[in-house]
């Protein structure tokens, strides 16, 4: 795969079926704009729909992950209408949204600061390894602002009572604090960054694909929800097709043979 702009993102697609797509705006630190929301939002929705990607890396080139909002970027927008603005916002909101919803597992490999919609892209990750050296922030209400579009995920992450502290305050946090609250799951040395995420990579790479993404819809459907009879019904049908597919079927077949199953070969 090329990359959809050199200049905001990069995408490329590795033998193990992963796709690995980089915020690649190194000399802004990787902050939004307009062109980079449309552009990833378009990535993302190219690759959930390409059976040959299972698993989808995110990262961003240099010092920094991503530093939210782009200074030009929130110049034009202080010119802007309230129209105008809810325009912006709703775009913001749709990148946030399809991160979130993306089908297959998403991983957010994070080596540096992570500000406004930094945090709220982590946050729509389904699993989060950051360097040690990582930093934290939302920011908004420094800026007279809130961060509304990514704060059903930042508050699904981390929780009401943390959120209501991190969003106020507009405090810095470092990694250690980011897996205390439930932001990242793994904190690791920087220079280790990369081949920890490796190996997560080659761990899942001897997982169904099918059973992640299922995995990963049974999370979103259960949550919440009240233990009934409808819920256990559910769950019920949910194996029960699973067990009667083609990729479940292989997976049992190749455990009981002592062999490895058809898709880490494919």
């Amino acid at each position: 795969m090329h990359g959809v702009n050199r200049m905001a993102i990069e995408a490329s697609l590795t033998a193990r079926h992963v796709a690995i797509v980089t915020l690649h705006r190194p000399e802004l630190h990787n902050a939004f704009d307009d062109a980079l929301i449309a552009e990833l939002t378009a990535e993302l929705r190219r690759l959930d729909a390409d059976d040959s990607v299972r698993i989808v890396v995110l990262a961003a080139a240099g010092k920094s992950f991503s530093a939210g909002a782009d200074l030009h970027w929130m110049r034009r927008m202080a010119a802007y209408d309230e129209a105008q603005n809810l325009a912006d916002a709703r775009a913001l909101a749709e990148l946030m949204r399809t991160l979130d919803g993306l089908s297959k597992p998403v991983i957010a490999q994070v080596q540096g600061a992570a500000y406004g919609g930094g945090v709220g892209l982590i946050a729509c990750c389904d699993v989060v390894i950051a360097a040690e050296t990582a930093s934290f922030c939302l920011s908004e209400t420094r800026l007279g602002l809130i961060p509304a579009v990514i704060s059903p995920y930042v508050v699904a992450a981390i929780g009401a009572r943390q959120a209501r502290r991190w969003c106020v305050t507009a405090e810095a946090f470092d990694a250690a604090t980011a897996l205390r609250l439930g932001l990242v799951h793994e904190v690791v040395a920087p220079e280790r960054l990369a081949a920890r995420v490796d190996e997560l990579l080659a761990t899942l790479a001897g997982n169904g694909p099918q059973a992640m993404r299922e995995a990963k819809r049974l999370v979103r459907d259960v949550a919440g929800r009240p233990l009934d009879a409808a819920l256990i019904d559910d769950t019920a049908r949910r194996i029960a097709r699973l067990r009667a597919s083609p990729e479940g079927r292989e997976g049992v077949s190749a455990f009981l043979d002592k062999r490895a199953p058809a898709w880490r070969d494919g």
